[in-house]
């Protein structure tokens, strides 16, 4: 058996979150246009006497450490299906933000996943995967898939994307989290009593992903629940300020926040951004990443 396996996997951003009504199941139908970009966590799993997690980087002590993380879970759910104990050490070197919304958790649980596929040698099939992906979390499929691409039902159907070139992002990371479950309830609330479309992928920012024209994505990026986002954390309108005047082409809250993103003409662009975010004193951290990158890889092992 294999010592120990590393997979890479990264963040993503959402450049289109279009959601619908409320479902009888308290979930939300999305269009959900994901993007993969460079910023990482690396799982390494190696043979354990019994399930452990451990985490390190910033905000390490943030990570639940428990079975209820999903790079555990996601352990669990192989091993049950392949007749097994998860006897596995699970390290995760954590460098996506905490709680930001840009599915550092659900990275986790695609990296743990396929990192304990290598190393038990369950030779799981792809669909298998991203079944399991699917019952971790919404955004835990695209985590394996990353690249680009679209997520329907609670996003975990992925129809990838087309992409004809780089586009440069600049994340300004907030001070403490947002309930992923609390913006979903902000969003039903401040939409109560108005017809609630079926949501849709917009033609324009498909075209615009498939040219890799970062001005004509500037112009269509969406997110409906950057209002909710906004009314639960009004300090994030300081920020999207700060970004847009630094020369940002676009300025959206990332996914449920309060991770905020902003679109970058060039890589030069992108750090001009950053330098002014980082001196604006309206967030906690700044990281510049590219995109698309490619999903949960192995490294090594």
């Amino acid at each position: 058996m294999t010592a120990s396996v590393t997979v890479r996997v990264p963040a993503k951003v959402n450049v289109q979150l279009a959601v619908g009504p409320l479902r009888p199941d308290g979930f939300h139908d999305l269009a959900n246009v994901f993007l993969a970009v460079g910023l990482y966590d690396e799982v390494t799993v190696r043979p354990h006497d019994g399930l452990k997690v451990t985490c390190e980087g910033p905000d390490a002590d943030k990570v639940p450490l428990d079975a209820g993380n999903l790079a555990a879970r996601a352990a669990l759910a192989l091993a049950a299906r392949h007749g097994r104990e998860a006897n596995v050490h699970i390290h995760i070197a954590k460098d996506i933000p905490v709680a930001g919304g840009m599915a550092g958790g659900s990275a986790d649980g695609a990296g743990a996943l396929l990192a304990c596929d290598a190393l038990w040698g369950t030779g799981a099939s792809r669909d298998e995967l991203l079944e399991i992906c699917a019952e971790l979390g919404s955004d835990v499929p695209f985590s394996l898939v990353g690249g680009a691409a679209l997520g329907r039902g609670r996003g975990e159907l992925l129809t990838p994307l087309e992409t004809g070139g780089t586009f440069h992002w600049v994340f300004a990371v907030a001070d403490g989290g947002l309930s992923t479950p609390a913006v979903y309830a902000e969003c039903d609330r401040l939409r109560a009593g108005t017809a609630v479309p079926d949501p849709e992928p917009s033609a324009d920012l498909l075209a615009a992903l498939r040219a890799g024209d970062a001005p004509a994505l500037a112009a269509v990026l969406a997110n409906d629940l950057q209002p909710a986002a906004l009314s639960l954390r009004p300090a994030l309108a300081g920020t999207l300020a700060a970004g847009s005047g630094a020369g940002a082409l676009a300025a959206l809250v990332s996914g449920s926040g309060p991770t905020t993103a902003f679109l970058a003409a060039d890589e030069s662009a992108a750090r001009k951004v950053a330098d002014a975010l980082t001196a604006s004193g309206t967030c906690r951290a700044v990281r510049t990443a590219r995109g698309p990158v490619p999903g949960a890889t192995v490294v090594a092992g």
